[in-house]
């Protein structure tokens, strides 16, 4: 396993990350239970991953628990980050429906007491905004707090998580101008490499981590998701609309002279494609098995993809039609 630092902060990172969301939400197709969701965790670690990233509406407060379990004797040997701005406390969570956001002063300090009682530590390396909106960036209130914890130890850095669809250019550009920001979180895969490419330009410049997440393009990249899958209006995925799907699907077979040269699968040459670019931190894929983090701990093996074939991906992905970004230029 590499480790990357993570922009201008101190914390080293496992390339590959485990994005813990999916250990208390069944919106992947798989409901997992606590038991499974413990071993996974040490599943984890014991491969070289010392990165666990999760939010506290995860399961309203789920996923931190379980974390918080299998590492409270481990705290050291760990970088845990999570993310707030949710209030979930009176709403049912339902597949990805948005829910109200709060990042008051008040709020804000509550949810990280809440978080580092149920991740059962005093501090964490990373805290996020959970999807924040143009306004909440410029906002020097919110960023005043979160400079207040970096102060006072609570946090060591913090991030911004972008989402929840793919796009919000603005948000990440400006989001890099605040000095104790250190990542920055966006969809980003072979598929969809916009605003994520970017983005990347601007975090080496500024010394701010990307991390990534949704790199299997919903299961496309994995062969989860075909022409034929029927996915339910819970799932996570139910956003890709057919037409998306069959469009991925022509482009799969573009990238697969790539791959096949270099003796790769489809999943790996766009996991190792991710771990090529500069600007990386650290890559999220959506796990629901021990099985999977076995694989997915094999493709950070052997070397990166070539310039060559780096620049052959980059000129593919520039004959393909752009699509909309999704922006928040006119939120109140």
């Amino acid at each position: 396993m590499n480790y990357n630092k993570l922009g201008k902060s101190e914390i080293k990172v496992s390339e590959l990350g485990f994005g813990a969301w999916s250990i208390a939400l069944d919106w992947w197709g798989k409901k997992i239970e606590e038991d499974e969701a413990k071993r996974m965790l040490k599943k984890a670690y014991d491969l070289g991953i010392n990165f666990f990233e999760t939010g506290d509406m995860y399961g309203k407060g789920k996923s931190e628990r379980l974390i918080g379990e299998v590492f409270k004797d481990m705290r050291h040997e760990v970088v845990l980050s999570t993310k707030y701005g949710y209030d979930f406390s009176q709403v049912e969570q339902i597949g990805h429906k948005e829910l109200p956001q709060k990042f008051d002063k008040d709020f804000t300090k509550n949810a990280l007491r809440n978080s580092l009682e149920r991740l059962q530590t005093d501090y964490l390396d990373i805290y996020g905004l959970h999807n924040p909106k143009l306004n909440h960036i410029r906002d020097n209130s919110i960023f005043d707090v979160l400079d207040s914890f970096v102060k006072d130890k609570s946090i060591n850095t913090y991030q911004v998580a972008l989402g929840p669809a793919i796009g919000w250019t603005q948000e990440g550009l400006e989001a890099m101008e605040r000095p104790n920001l250190s990542a920055v979180q966006t969809v980003y895969n072979i598929l969809e490499q916009a605003p994520g490419n970017e983005l990347m330009k601007r975090a080496e410049e500024k010394d701010v981590g990307i991390l990534v997440r949704v790199p299997e393009a919903s299961g496309i990249l994995t062969g989860k998701v075909n022409a034929e899958t029927k996915i339910d209006e819970k799932d996570h995925r139910s956003v890709r609309k057919g037409e998306w799907i069959k469009e991925s699907l022509e482009k799969v077979e573009m990238l697969k002279p790539i791959a096949e040269r270099n003796d790769l699968t489809i999943t790996e040459l766009s996991m190792k494609f991710i771990m090529s670019k500069k600007g990386f931190a650290s890559v999220f894929p959506t796990i629901v098995s021990e099985e999977e983090i076995v694989n997915y701990v094999e493709m950070t093996k052997g070397g990166y993809i070539s310039a060559t074939d780096m620049k052959e991906i980059d000129d593919l992905f520039n004959t393909w039609p752009s699509y909309e970004l999704k922006t928040t230029l006119q939120a109140n």
